[in-house]
């Protein structure tokens, strides 16, 4: 009998059965045969032969799977779906969608691997997104939208839906301290300053007081770009559409620099979806603990 050849749905079952876990071999879905050994610290081996899409899914996202030490920062992986000429929306704001179906995929499973799902208030308020994971098989996350002046209207999904638990982000003094993770509902959190900035280390530090540690900064590109330039993405998923814009919103929004020796120069492997091309941009730092 031919040996099973593992392909891309096998492999997400997979991965998701590797959420939080290491020195273990997982079987096949349904049998007894091993199809993958996971180590520590995000090195694996596949028992079986794979196709390639299952390959690079498992490249892609057993490194969002390992564990984390209680003595470890937050895993923080951002994303910015954009044209290829780095545009993420049109002048008048228009942004679904850029990307095509394989990249909307992308982000369902990258919500279903991470512990809370983080967007700004422009973001939420102009897409009225669901953060929920429904392309792709997986448990919905903490939904958080950053959301100052209470922006957002309280009729969009993230506020009426239920589909899973939302942390407003809101300004006011924070009390700092551990907090239940939150199980259904809305939460408004005091937490945030006056300012329009974005602290990201100090919104980093509130999740962990609700027992969120795996975060995913979906959008928009202000919000994923404080975070890069705050050094607190250890991951970067850029997804490019085979689309000419012309015009619009840029990716990002970083200090400039002079010269090319300043340029962010991340540890990155190029992935086919299908309807986009994703860039795996690595910028974990050795001593991290992760």
């Amino acid at each position: 009998m031919a040996a099973q050849i593992l392909d891309k749905n096998t492999a997400w079952t997979l991965i998701l059965e590797a959420v939080d876990r290491s020195n273990v071999t997982l079987p096949l879905p349904g049998s007894n045969n091993p199809a993958l050994t996971i180590g520590t610290g995000g090195d694996w081996q596949l028992r079986i032969p794979a196709d390639a899409e299952a390959r690079s899914l498992l490249s892609v996202f057993l490194p969002l799977c390992c564990p984390l030490s209680k003595e470890a920062p937050s895993r923080v992986v951002g994303q910015m779906g954009q044209s290829l000429d780095g545009r993420i929306a049109t002048v008048t704001g228009a942004s679904k969608f850029i990307n095509g179906e394989d990249g909307i995929t992308h982000l369902h499973r990258l919500r279903a691997v991470s512990e809370a799902v983080v967007v700004g208030a422009g973001t939420a308020a102009t897409d009225n997104p669901r953060l929920t994971v429904r392309k792709a098989p997986g448990v919905n996350p903490v939904r958080v939208v950053i959301d100052r002046n209470r922006r957002v209207p309280d009729d969009h999904h993230l506020f009426c839906d239920e589909a899973s638990p939302t942390l407003r982000l809101v300004a006011g003094q924070y009390q700092s301290g551990n907090k239940l993770t939150p199980r259904h509902g809305v939460t408004e959190v005091p937490c945030l300053d006056s300012s329009d900035a974005t602290t990201p280390a100090h919104i980093l530090a509130v999740l962990a007081d609700f027992g969120l540690r795996k975060i995913f900064v979906e959008g928009g590109g202000l919000t994923v770009s404080e975070f890069l330039n705050a050094d607190l993405l250890d991951r970067l998923h850029v997804m490019v559409a085979p689309m000419i814009i012309g015009s619009g919103r840029p990716a990002f929004s970083l200090p400039e620099i002079s010269q090319l020796g300043s340029a962010l120069r991340p540890r990155a492997q190029m992935v086919d979806l299908g309807s986009d091309m994703l860039f795996d941009l690595d910028f974990s730092r050795q001593d991290a603990g992760h």
